[in-house]
């Protein structure tokens, strides 16, 4: 009867999360627009920080005023999960719902993006995390506290860059008319930062009922605690960010799923991991540290693809082959 109960409460986070995906995506669409700011600056960097945020507060809350050691993995944990999760599962994922949607005649099967974008968002994310893997092997606090600031230094650069660009094309999907304002040409900031506010809220409520009920699922079918904590809880946290993206590009705005997803992968793997290596002793276990080589790797895969001219989704979900793989590893760890 618990596990029937908790599988309702799983389908009801996940209604909820669409719900508040919709009214947060459609408000920051029309906040970009009130702003002028360019859909590389909306996706990347407004949508990716805002559906981040309620996350980020666990490694925060983990290692800064957590008691003890536990504690503090748990805060390793959910910063390392992140990354992880989005280069190797959500954008592999992307990737075979636009074949899916291709497939039902829905829109076509190439990705309508600004691949210098892309280009940018990985590099930023490869050289970033490559440099927090490699404090992994220095155990020296002073250089761990250099590399957090220089990361820190690393974002805000990101961020000017993104608010600096222009958009030279649109997409192909329309803007739609804000839903707390459906008669209003151009809708008021305050009814907009309302609809996104409620929206962002909704997102947190929808990833917090879904770790509750992945949590007691788990248990009940004797899940192992380790696989819990590096595979479903991070599931749960980027549940945000996959519900945008995948809303976005069955509406054809490929530029702001796609920049959703990259802009919160070089957030997670310059600011959260900033507080990892100010707040511990950055020691990470061999399961933590594959996690990180995994998300290098996957990370360097997705932009020789980028570079080499244009995303292929069916070779794009290839990528999905490391999470199945390190799901293996654990089962068998």
């Amino acid at each position: 009867m618990t596990v029937l109960l908790y599988t309702l409460l799983f389908l009801v986070s996940v209604a909820v999360t669409l719900g508040a995906c919709t009214l947060f995506t459609n408000a920051i669409e029309w906040l970009g627009k009130r702003f002028n700011l360019s859909e590389g600056a909306v996706g990347g960097v407004l949508a990716a920080i805002g559906t981040t945020l309620p996350e980020t507060s666990i490694p925060v809350i983990a290692i800064f005023f957590g008691a003890s050691r536990a504690e503090a993995e748990v805060g390793l944990g959910a910063i390392l999960g992140a990354p992880f999760m989005l280069t190797t599962l959500v954008i592999p994922i992307l990737a075979i719902l636009l074949m899916v949607y291709a497939g039902l005649g829905k829109r076509t099967a190439a990705f309508r993006l600004n691949y210098p974008d892309v280009r940018g968002d990985l590099s930023f994310f490869v050289v970033a995390y490559g440099v927090a893997l490699a404090c992994a092997f220095i155990p020296s606090q002073t250089m761990h506290i250099a590399a957090a600031v220089g990361l820190i230094g690393l974002y805000l650069y990101y961020v000017k860059l993104k608010f600096s660009q222009s958009d030279e094309e649109a997409s192909e999907g329309a803007l739609e008319p804000l839903l707390f304002a459906r008669k209003a040409a151009i809708p008021s900031f305050g009814l907009i930062g309302l609809q996104a506010g409620l929206g962002l809220a909704g997102l947190a409520l929808g990833a917090h009922l879904f770790v509750l009920a992945a949590e007691t699922i788990a248990g009940a079918l004797s899940i192992s605690p380790l696989i819990l904590a590096l595979l479903v809880a991070p599931l749960a946290t980027e549940l945000p960010e996959m519900s945008n993206s995948f809303l976005w590009l069955y509406r054809k705005k490929d530029r702001l799923a796609v920049g959703n997803v990259t802009g919160a992968i070089v957030f997670q793997g310059t600011i959260p991991v900033s507080i990892g290596l100010l707040g511990t002793d950055w020691t990470l276990a061999p399961t933590a540290l594959i996690t990180m080589v995994l998300a290098v790797v996957a990370g360097s895969f997705l932009l020789a693809q980028a570079a080499w001219g244009h995303w292929r989704p069916w070779l794009l979900s290839g990528s999905a082959l490391l999470y199945i793989g390190y799901v293996v590893y654990l089962y068998g760890w």
